[in-house]
């Protein structure tokens, strides 16, 4: 679990972004927003994530424009909506497609990072001989540049909205980092690189193994105590100097924009997957060098995953390290999107649950160009794409639930289990419920709430749907909320002294203005057994006896 907090706050209470990120270009136009907003009305949402871009923003050196920014805004208010922005600036999925004219064509003042040594573009063979070119990360102007745009930016968005708080947060940069090669090769980036490393980093590394992935922890700990980045850092050293020094500059565009504003700052990845350094954009905050961006970019309160690959619960687990909340600022719309939004909340306590181009959600996936950035097409969910209304209703039931939700942060009264984690293997149904029971993994499939627990089963012939997920919140000792999606469930007391349990009341409601609202008393047939194969809310209060 994570610490209890939820990065975003609005009126002064803990807010879960439950989000959409839109396509890259749909907020560059103020008119194309309004069938994106209203998508978002039918999805549920309550907080988009929309890019700012610095070519449009600064389309003149010193001469800034910021009509679309409050445009976007009053939209959002108009909506009754919540805005992060992304600052699309020197970086965007490593490429530097964003930057504003004046920066791109001035290659002196604005260096370009060289994969290849004395060559501005490169062409990328493991994406198809994909062109690929860059700013570089030790562009001193540059940086100077991005964070006077930013800080401006800041300013502004303080100046219309501090008082409203329309604008929760800011994601600095998008997917950092360079491909074609583990580091820079001009003259420069080798002499940087032939350095000593600084002795405060190198004892900052070395003092935090325990987080650290395997390969990273063994370079560090087999590493020179002082001396160049190979002396020091070994096989890994070519990636953590480039995340080095990509995660100072961003570091610098963030310092400047918190000291005008301070919004939660962000700074989101590529997954790495496992692939070697080069392939991905590398020296972005991917989890492996998570260690490396705390130290060099204090400004950035979270480092945010866009996981569009099959092990999703695994890519949780990873960026939950360091104490970091989750924030997922990109996922898939398919159709396991609706119970992984509510997974993330219910069991990691997620911060901003963002499917990306949710503008499509509903639709096929036929992204031709999502091989070239990042998404695992092989990925069966894929083929599916999430139904919209189970989508609203999920999203608009979380988001009535918030006050319970936030206030349950960080404990183990609010929990989650997910199809993904268990076995789906269907189970033999001559041997009846004893059978089902058999088929059991307590840490995925059951939740403990002191003296009572929940059994989920996902894998049995009375559920028909495979995208099974269940929150259960615990408002007192006797009482919970559950809401379950593919399952059933059995309840049990786990206290010895009273190990029998009956059921007080059951029934079926939502909340309205933080209340909630009964709807049918369930008993009888309805309440035999808890089997659901559709969203269900309900209420049950329980009493354990001998």
């Amino acid at each position: 679990m994570t610490s209890k907090r939820t990065v975003f706050t609005v009126d002064g209470k803990p807010f879960i972004a439950i989000a959409g990120e839109s396509h890259n270009s749909s907020s560059s136009d103020a008119a194309y927003m309004q069938g994106v907003w209203d998508k978002a009305e039918e999805e549920g949402l309550n907080t988009l994530l929309l890019p700012v871009t610095w070519e449009l923003t600064e389309p003149v050196e010193g001469q800034f424009d910021f009509t679309l920014v409050d445009t976007l805004i009053n939209q959002a208010r108009e909506r009754k909506m919540h805005l992060i922005f992304l600052w699309f600036g020197t970086w965007k999925n490593a490429q530097c497609m964003y930057a504003p004219e004046w920066v791109k064509k001035d290659m002196v003042r604005f260096p370009r990072a060289q994969m290849e040594k004395g060559k501005n573009k490169t062409r990328l063979m493991a994406f198809y001989g994909m062109e690929y070119t860059t700013l570089s990360a030790f562009g001193e102007e540059t940086v100077k540049a991005d964070a006077n745009a930013f800080a401006h930016l800041m300013a502004h968005i303080k100046e219309v909205d501090e008082n409203v708080g329309t604008v929760i947060g800011m994601q600095v940069e998008n997917e950092t980092g360079m491909q074609g090669s583990d580091r820079e090769h001009s003259d420069f980036a080798d002499a940087k690189y032939a350095e000593d490393v600084p002795a405060e980093f190198v004892s900052y590394m070395k003092a935090h193994t325990d987080s650290m992935e395997t390969g990273v922890r063994e370079a560090v700990e087999n590493g020179a105590h002082a001396g160049n980045w190979e002396q020091v850092f070994g096989a890994c050293a070519g990636e953590i100097f480039t995340a080095y020094y990509v995660a100072s500059y961003v570091e610098k565009v963030a310092a400047a924009g918190k000291a005008v504003y301070d919004l939660p700052f962000s700074a989101n990845c590529w997954l790495d997957k496992g692939e070697e350094a080069g392939k991905y954009p590398t020296g972005g905050p991917v989890a492996k060098v998570m260690e490396v961006w705390r130290y060099a970019a204090p400004s950035i309160d979270v480092i945010s995953p866009d996981i569009y690959v099959p092990n999703f619960t695994e890519i949780c687990d990873t960026y939950t390290k360091m104490d970091n909340p989750l924030f997922i600022p990109e996922t898939a719309t398919h159709s396991h999107c609706a119970p992984r939004l509510i997974y993330t909340i219910g069991h990691y306590h997620a911060t901003c649950f963002a499917p990306f181009g949710f503008e499509d959600m509903g639709q096929p996936f036929n992204d031709i160009s999502a091989y070239l950035f990042g998404v695992d097409v092989s990925d069966p969910l894929l083929q599916t794409p999430q139904n919209v209304e189970d989508y609203r209703w999920c999203a608009s039931t979380l988001n009535d639930m918030m006050p319970l939700l936030t206030e349950a942060y960080g404990t183990n009264d609010l929990q989650a289990v997910i199809s993904e984690k268990m076995d789906m293997t269907p189970s033999d149904p001559s041997k009846g419920f004893a059978g089902m029971m058999a088929n059991s993994d307590p840490e995925n499939d059951t939740m403990m709430f002191g003296g009572f627990g929940f059994k989920v089963m996902m894998n049995i012939p009375l559920v028909t749907r495979k995208d099974g997920v269940c929150l259960i919140l615990k408002a007192e000792e006797d009482t919970y909320y559950i809401l379950a999606n593919g399952c059933m469930i059995t309840p049990f007391s786990a206290n010895p002294e009273k190990p029998n349990y009956d059921i007080i009341a059951l029934e079926e409601g939502k909340f309205v203005d933080g209340q909630w609202k009964a709807g049918r008393r369930l008993n009888g047939d309805e309440a035999s057994r808890f089997c659901y194969n559709d969203y269900t809310l309900v209420k049950l209060k329980v009493f354990a006896y001998k």
